[in-house]
């Protein structure tokens, strides 16, 4: 099993860096609408849908981003529509979610988990597709640090359980680990790109290292979100396309709620 889960992650790794750096934004953003409408997919099945609803909620939500990323060229307008967007997933994974998970996330009623699913899926694509092929990376390695950050720091210090009756292997100690290894990440990245360099000085630090704090933090509710969605539909995982891993949205739970906040952030820096 853990080798089947490096040798996926390996070649999952060595896909994205390809296809983000190779490949020109509109053939990225058709490969991200697949990647959403197979993550919908299972979305739609952890809601417990029926008969064919997972297949054309999937197609629905792959072929909504592909619509938007058609819709909204380049242009002062679109970003404004974008921000828009991202900024309404950021309020739900700010505010929403954490409230949805204290109060738990039940199984009825699914149109209401299918909606959510919009929110959760449409404006990740579209950060990953809107962002530069460096800035993706940039975020994304901020999403894997803080995991790997709180799995080896929970292992090695946890004993408080963060969320029991949803994920009982998280710890406050996991989360405290990612705080700080992605704390210093945003400090490393600000010293050493040249974008963030000439951008983050004096007083600009406080807010700049707050949103990396933000960020970790809703990488948390994120992967906390679709951990409570797989509780309630009684599964380990939301798939099994991934040997070692699970499904889709077992790999992007963290991200999905990550891109749009972290767009939006480095949009109002590098502005």
């Amino acid at each position: 099993m853990l080798l089947a889960r490096i040798a996926t992650a390996a070649l999952l790794l060595a896909g994205f860096l390809a296809a983000n750096f190779l490949l020109a934004r509109p053939q990225f953003a058709v490969l991200m609408s697949l990647v959403v409408a197979g993550a919908a997919y299972e979305w739609a099945r952890l809601c417990r849908l029926a008969g064919g609803a997972p297949l054309a909620y999937g197609g629905l939500v792959g072929g909504l981003l592909a619509a938007l990323t058609i819709a909204l060229p380049a242009g002062a307008g679109a970003q404004g529509a974008t921000n828009g967007l991202l900024l309404a997933a950021g309020l739900f994974w700010i505010i929403v979610a954490p409230i949805w998970l204290w109060r738990g996330v039940a199984a009825q009623p699914r149109l209401l988990l299918a909606a959510a699913g919009l929110m959760v899926l449409v404006p990740a694509g579209l950060a990953a597709v809107a962002l530069s092929p460096a800035d993706l990376l940039v975020l994304l390695g901020l999403v894997w640090l803080a995991d790997s950050a709180a799995y080896f720091t929970g292992r090695a210090f946890g004993r408080r359980k963060l969320a029991p009756t949803i994920s009982p292997g998280k710890t406050w100690a996991g989360v405290w680990g990612a705080v700080l290894a992605t704390s210093a990440y945003a400090i490393i990245c600000a010293v050493s790109i040249p974008t963030l360099a000439s951008r983050i000085d004096g007083l600009a630090w406080v807010p700049y290292v707050a949103g990396a704090v933000l960020l970790c933090f809703v990488s948390v509710v994120g992967d906390l979100f679709e951990s409570a969605l797989k509780r309630q539909a009684g599964v380990k995982d939301s798939g099994t396309l991934l040997p070692g891993h699970g499904g889709i949205l077992d790999r992007i739970d963290s991200a999905t709620a990550t891109l749009p906040v972290g767009a939006l952030l480095l949009h109002w820096i590098l502005v």
